[in-house]
């Protein structure tokens, strides 16, 4: 059985997956989202929830749930995330 984690990575890849200029580069097989979204969104977003990039050449970002996260915190994230693209 998917932990909490693991349901929360699935469904913020389900809700960011058809948006403009985000990129999932990886398979979302546990907690951990890797993503590339436009350079100028990346420290406002950062400012908001934290998260590292990954890969500073290719600006890939690493985006993680946590046995905390709720469905509300992944509608936040989107919705900031909506703002910035």
């Amino acid at each position: 059985m998917a932990s909490q984690a693991n349901n929360m990575a699935q469904l913020l890849a389900s809700k960011i997956k058809t948006l403009p200029n985000v990129k999932i580069t990886r398979s979302v097989d546990a907690n951990a989202i890797f993503v590339i979204i436009p350079e100028e969104a990346i420290e406002p977003l950062q400012k908001q929830f934290p998260f590292y990039v990954w890969d500073y050449h290719t600006l890939e970002l690493r985006w993680m749930c946590s046995f905390d996260t709720t469905e509300a915190d992944i509608n936040l994230f989107v919705d900031a995330l909506k703002k910035l693209l």
